[in-house]
């Protein structure tokens, strides 16, 4: 069984996620997290937050996920945001081009190609449809916007679903400006739902119709692409993939070279990839994969796709676009609304450097990155500030007021603490269940326990137990999440 088959039978047994309304017969591309797989998400957000936002100084804001259909009109979704797909004449089924074709040629073909050159691949390569062996229609380009109709007396689509979190950030640029006394740069963060028509949601979180996003949008002067923390990386090596090659290059020489257009976005590609490798990714698993124009969004200057490998090929995680002034140009000319700045004795309008990354692919590839194996049975070792749990309390029976006494223990931690309880089953299968889920420690009371006052504390990754008494767990506790070594034994 592959990592990607043992992710899926995990998270089904444990509940980490599972296809949404799975009673009714459930959409496609839309999932639910259970109580431990939305706490390991909150923390990922968190830890978000903390590396990427506050890091950099960054204010965060909350949009609404309708926006009125003026707001895509302005952003070029309404003629843009397209798929290709292709349609089969005998069986109807309907496969995204770019996908069909990539499976069969085993190469990546540009989503953005004209429809004839996608109709001259399906020809070349005399591609039909993988379910019938039908002849396959021509490609057409599908709008993934879901539209609505707001208000009662309102007959056709006046908003839509947003399709990325970003579109509220640049509509409300002008009052975030004036109001947060920052000037520029400013890094304006946002964590929410989006909502796509995708074609063939598949592979679960991979490829899905409702996604959460963690987006920063950077606001700079162009002329003063700058930061002072970017000192601070010089010297930081990051993996970048040009054409075939992929090489680590210190982000100082990349922008000399020319390979990254400025010292600000070179400094937050750096912050990125130090968050990733602090989530446990090797520098070897990770690489920025440079666009070339027939790939990139028609409004990027310059994109590097942020990507992993995993066992399902290099899956890519944040998108990196340098949007120059296209959003905050469009949306004024459109409302009317003059979105420009005043700064630095002149007037002009903002340009913008993007890092809008999909939590669910993220929690995917940590899951599967953290995955590790004990006597034949799947491990999470993720970092302890992503478990699922900080720790997990085992009374070794539920008799003899050992039950009594880990309730007691266990009201003590779950104000400090992300804590459970657990009773049911035996000890060793107890211990495999939360070994399963990532928790880094687990607290067994027993019967020395009651006379004693203390008890066994065991580490996830090296099952060591060390006995620690009741009146010093909270301070040992707090010892091992600041990353002090406590089972010297």
């Amino acid at each position: 069984m592959n990592k990607y088959d043992e992710i899926q039978k995990l998270a089904d047994q444990r509940g980490l996620f599972f296809p949404s309304a799975e009673i009714h017969s459930a959409l496609s591309g839309f999932w639910d997290f259970g109580p431990l797989g939305a706490n390991v998400r909150r923390k990922i957000i968190e830890f978000w937050r903390k590396e990427i936002v506050r890091k950099t100084d960054g204010i965060e804001i909350e949009g609404c996920t309708i926006m009125p259909k003026n707001t895509f009109l302005a952003s070029g979704h309404l003629d843009s945001f397209v798929d290709p797909v292709v349609q089969c004449k005998k069986c109807h089924k309907i496969y995204r081009a770019d996908s069909l074709i990539e499976d069969i040629i085993k190469k990546k073909v540009p989503e953005n190609l004209k429809t004839e050159e996608f109709d001259k691949l399906i020809k070349d390569n005399s591609i039909s449809c993988p379910d019938c062996k039908g002849e396959l229609d021509k490609t057409k380009k599908f709008n993934m916007m879901i539209g609505l109709s707001i208000g009662p007396l309102s007959k056709e689509c006046n908003a839509y679903l947003r399709p990325e979190t970003c579109q509220s950030i640049f509509t409300a640029f002008q009052k975030i400006y004036k109001t947060s006394r920052i000037s520029l740069p400013i890094g304006i963060a946002q964590v929410g739902r989006v909502y796509r028509n995708e074609i063939s949601p598949r592979q679960s979180l991979i490829r899905l119709r409702e996604i959460t996003q963690l987006e920063l949008e950077v606001f700079f002067n162009p002329k003063k692409a700058y930061v002072p923390e970017y000192k601070n990386y010089e010297d930081y090596e990051i993996m970048i993939k040009i054409n075939e090659s992929t090489n680590p290059i210190k982000i100082k020489k990349a922008v000399k070279n020319g390979v990254i257009s400025n010292e600000l976005i070179a400094y937050y590609l750096a912050v990125l990839q130090e968050f990733f490798e602090k989530c446990g990714f090797k520098k070897d698993s990770m690489r920025f994969r440079y666009l070339k124009d027939d790939e990139k969004a028609f409004y990027s200057k310059e994109t590097f796709d942020f990507e992993v490998l995993t066992s399902i090929g290099w899956l890519e995680l944040v998108a990196c676009n340098y949007r120059t002034d296209f959003d905050l140009k469009s949306h004024s000319k459109f409302s009317g609304v003059d979105l420009a700045v005043f700064e630095d004795e002149g007037k002009f309008f903002p340009h913008v450097f993007e890092l809008s990354a999909g939590l669910d692919r993220i929690f995917y590839a940590i899951i599967e990155n953290s995955l590790g194996e004990r006597d034949g049975k799947p491990v999470l070792k993720l970092p302890y500030f992503l478990s699922s749990l900080d720790v997990v309390v085992l009374p070794l029976v539920k008799k003899g007021g050992i039950y009594e006494k880990a309730l007691e223990i266990y009201n003590i931690l779950k104000k400090d603490f992300d804590t459970k309880i657990d009773e049911k089953g035996s000890i060793g299968k107890r211990y495999l269940i939360y070994d399963q889920l990532g928790v880094p420690l687990a607290i067994t009371v027993d019967y020395d326990s009651l006379k004693n006052d203390d008890v066994t504390i065991r580490d996830r990754d090296t099952t060591k137990q060390i006995r620690i008494k009741i009146k010093d767990l909270k301070e040992v506790l707090r010892s091992f999440f600041e990353g002090k070594k406590i089972f010297n034994i």
